[in-house]
């Protein structure tokens, strides 16, 4: 027997140093820190939301203010970024307090309570929380004229703690809480007039109210508050300390001021009764043109609703306008770039907007190459409006006085001061109605982002319709920032 003993010996011997080799290297992974374990995953794990303010799908992919700021914390890792997003509201409070996540980008308010069972990263953005009713119904003045409707809020937002303090001084005052809609489920139901009341965030009032038009803000009912992203609470501070790291240097250079202006610096551009026109028209004049915008969209690879946006700020869609400045058709294309583009006739839809197409990805190409999207198609739209070399003047004025010429958010501050001497006389190309290109730019957007909601499928009235049929399951997007 001793001799086999002796032969077997050597064998456990190394298995047991392999166990204890694996059992090293196991303690080794987990014994480093959350930040090192995300860039060694590779993949930094979110909750969000779909919804306007944080997550959704364009026509040019996913998008969202939490989109783009997670998408750039994750390229400040060198990690894939996976989008998930839980069935509710309470499901990403609930999962991120677990640690079920690496961070929630949600639009998350701060609040007392939720600092107890999560940790709040530097607030991004501020906002009031506000009380919404529908038009053509009567505008409560203050909280004590809201016990004669029906007020309905979304389970686990900070809208019921608002609800609770202000019940303090009016105890009259009640509400439903929806467990199974978002936010903007109810803002549908308000404007569908079936519930009287429910509470936003000012935020996402401001945009839904583009496509909702009917909906009208009473007044706030809260003090200001911040939103931020938030982790699961932990003494390993490595991954905390790198979003205060990131937050710190994106509102140092700026970066926070201009993606909030990219999703939110357009959005009060288009008055009530423009927007009701707007729609308006799509019913009685777009539809004689639309095979135009569409063919001229394939063959220059444009968006067909932006150049429809182009058109409605023209012409409001109409072949023979014609302006005081002898500007004519659908694009109000001049005789001069008529000619140019071979344009015969300026009055006929098919001709004007082909022309019109044309002459914008003209503009887009000779936009300098350093400035990205969506900066280059607001560039190339002032250009359109205004020219290129007082673009250019207004770009030189831009850096002069300390902002950025290849941003939109500073450059449109600037071209207003091409109507003023004193800044005009500075410049190569003189003097230019320098106010009309911003109006010209923002109102486009909010036309393009008008006819994307209309050509869409409606996702918040399909949610609030068929509660029953929606699949609590959802599949996470990973998305790596270097493949955009």
């Amino acid at each position: 027997m001793r001799p086999t003993i002796l032969i077997f010996l050597p064998r456990l011997i190394i298995g047991l140093l392999f166990a204890a080799t694996l059992t090293t290297c196991d303690n080794g992974f987990l014994s480093i820190n959350k930040l090192e374990q995300v860039k060694r995953a590779g993949t930094l794990h979110v909750l969000t939301r779909n919804d306007p303010t944080t997550y959704y799908e364009s026509p040019e992919g996913y998008t969202g203010l939490e989109y783009d700021l997670v998408m750039l914390f994750a390229e400040q890792l060198g990690v894939k970024a996976k989008f998930e997003t839980p069935s509710t509201f309470a499901d990403i409070l609930k999962r991120i307090s677990k640690g079920k996540a690496d961070i929630a980008a949600a639009g998350l308010t701060i609040t007392e309570q939720r600092n107890k069972s999560m940790r709040f990263a530097p607030a991004y953005h501020e906002i009031t929380e506000q009380l919404i009713y529908r038009s053509g119904t009567r505008r409560p003045n203050n909280v004590s004229s809201l016990t004669q409707g029906i007020i309905e809020v979304a389970k686990n937002t900070s809208h019921i703690d608002s609800l609770a303090y202000l019940k303090e001084d009016t105890p009259e005052l009640d509400w439903n809480v929806n467990d199974e809609l978002d936010t903007n489920g109810l803002l549908y139901l308000v404007n569908e007039g079936l519930i009287d009341y429910t509470v936003a965030d000012s935020n996402q009032a401001i945009l839904i109210r583009r496509f909702y038009p009917k909906l009208n803000i009473a007044f706030d009912i809260s003090e200001p508050r911040q939103l931020a992203w938030a982790l699961s609470p932990s003494d390993d501070n490595s991954l905390y300390d790198e979003v205060v790291r990131f937050f710190n240097r994106i509102k140092k250079d700026k970066t926070l001021d201009q993606l909030l202006e990219k999703h939110y610096g357009h959005t009060s551009s288009l008055s009530y009764i423009g927007n009701c026109k707007f729609r308006q028209q799509i019913k009685s004049r777009l539809s004689q043109h639309q095979k135009y915008f569409n063919l001229a969209a394939a063959q220059y690879n444009i968006d067909w609703r932006l150049l429809a946006a182009i058109g409605y700020q023209e012409s409001h869609w109409l072949d023979k306008a014609v302006s005081p400045t002898g500007v004519e058709g659908i694009m109000m294309l001049t005789n001069t770039t008529a000619a140019e583009l071979g344009i015969q006739d300026r009055t006929d839809s098919s001709q004007s907007i082909d022309g019109g197409a044309r002459y914008f990805q003209q503009r887009i190409q000779l936009i300098p190459e350093q400035i990205p999207e969506p900066d280059r198609t607001w560039f190339a739209l002032a250009s359109y409006n205004v020219g290129l070399g007082h673009l250019e003047d207004a770009r030189v004025l831009t850096e002069k006085q300390g902002g950025n010429p290849d941003k939109w958010m500073d450059v449109k501050q600037h071209l207003p001061l091409l109507t003023q001497k004193k800044w005009h006389q500075q410049t190569k190309h003189g003097y230019a109605r320098g106010k009309e290109p911003v109006i010209f730019v923002e109102n486009i957007r909010s036309y393009y982002d008008l006819l994307v909601w209309l050509t869409e499928e409606n996702q918040i009235k399909k949610n609030a319709m068929e509660i029953d049929s929606k699949n609590p399951d959802n599949e996470a997007v990973t998305i790596d920032p270097a493949a955009l």
